[in-house]
């Protein structure tokens, strides 16, 4: 996204999505002064400027229906509105996301991509916005070589002119992708750039 993209997109979530909800009365969250009130609103537009405006029509809707505090007259603090945001209307799959950027750039990340698990890693950081524990590390270790292997029996099957139905292949080409993506985020990262 552009900066005059992210411009258009910012105006947008202020006027479909904030304006609105303060048009109905929803006020500040109490725990919030003015000036954190501000940032945070700031902060909501330059994150959900991706959104289309159907999507932030729908999200504002959502909000209005479950407004926050006591009385229920005060908007939800920002981490909830993101959180529905994300589940009407996710990022676009070229964003990445500094929890992204920080875990291709850790020996974590340069394990996933060296050993193959690097799809599964970027495809858990979007879903869960969380940083994995050794856990779940094993676990997308464990995801990543069964997919691998998935993947060769895929090839091999292509490579012997067998058939193989669309939508394995079509997942092959889509975890391919996921795979480069990986590395060019780490790429990127240390070059001091964002994907």
């Amino acid at each position: 996204m552009d900066s005059a993209e992210q411009a258009a997109g910012e105006r947008r979530v202020r006027e479909l999505l904030i304006e609105p909800l303060e048009r109905r009365g929803l006020a500040r969250p109490s725990s919030l002064t003015r000036a954190q009130y501000e940032e945070m609103c700031r902060d909501l537009c330059a994150r959900l400027a991706y959104m289309d405006s159907l999507s932030l029509e729908a999200l504002e809707e959502q909000v209005a229906a479950n407004p926050a505090g006591k009385d229920l007259d005060r908007l939800p603090i920002a981490n909830r509105i993101l959180d529905w945001a994300g589940q009407i209307q996710p990022p676009r799959d070229d964003s990445v996301s500094p929890l992204m950027r920080r875990a291709f750039s850790h020996r974590m990340g340069a394990a996933a991509i060296e050993q193959g698990w690097g799809p599964e890693l970027l495809d858990y950081l979007r879903r869960k916005r969380l940083w994995p524990g050794e856990f779940m590390v094993g676990e997308l270790r464990k995801a990543g070589h069964d997919n691998a292997r998935q993947m060769t029996l895929i090839e091999e099957r292509l490579a012997a002119g067998r058939a193989v139905p669309p939508e394995q292949v079509r997942w092959r080409d889509e975890r391919a992708a996921a795979a480069v993506r990986c590395r060019r985020i780490a790429e990127l990262v240390q070059a001091g750039g964002a994907a």
